[in-house]
């Protein structure tokens, strides 16, 4: 997969109405640590990991990465967003050359349904859009996870197609894809 390529990383801090966007920091362990060990968390990615193993796993300093934000409420760390290369061997492209953008997050079950999940990616989309112009964005989530799929239309994603993938069903959609590029 081909690296995120970004002029300026960390990125400034992003501040919404309720939440910081931001790269993530140790005090973010824990949560990272959660959102791997939660079966609710997990459901449509694969299922929970054991706890002592992601311990072991989980860097001091987890998802120190370009394109990985913490995402923060008044309390602390409430999830994650990441934007990554979509890798071409795996299905679900808009461009023949594969490689674009796929942005992808995960929140603690305690913050579902406030519109959180919204709030950050929106917040990650236009600083995509900042700093990747003309770039299309895609996510891919499961069909089952009608959540998901729910906050990819409020996003503006617009499904392409469906596909099998880790022996499930996934949707896939694409934001703001320049038709030259199709």
């Amino acid at each position: 997969m081909a690296d995120l390529v970004i002029a300026a990383w960390p990125p400034e801090m992003v501040r919404t109405a309720r939440l910081v966007v931001r790269e993530a920091e140790a005090r973010d362990r824990d949560g990272f640590v959660e959102l791997l060990a939660s079966g609710k968390v997990r459901r449509y990615l694969g299922g929970a990991r054991p706890r002592a193993e992601i311990e072991e796993a989980v860097p001091d300093v987890p998802g120190r990465r370009t394109g990985v934000f913490a995402v923060e409420a008044e309390n602390g760390f409430i999830g994650a967003v990441s934007v990554n290369r979509r890798d071409r061997s795996r299905p679900g492209h808009v461009r023949p050359e594969g490689e674009e953008l796929e942005v992808s997050y995960t929140f603690l079950p305690e913050f579902w349904g406030r519109g959180y999940a919204t709030e950050a990616v929106s917040a990650v989309l236009q600083w995509v859009a900042e700093v990747l112009p003309g770039e299309p964005v895609v996510l891919c989530t499961q069909s089952a996870n009608e959540r998901s799929v729910r906050l990819a239309g409020r996003l503006g994603f617009v499904e392409v197609e469906r596909f099998t993938e880790f022996e499930a069903e996934q949707w896939f959609g694409v934001r703001d894809l320049d038709p030259t590029l199709a």
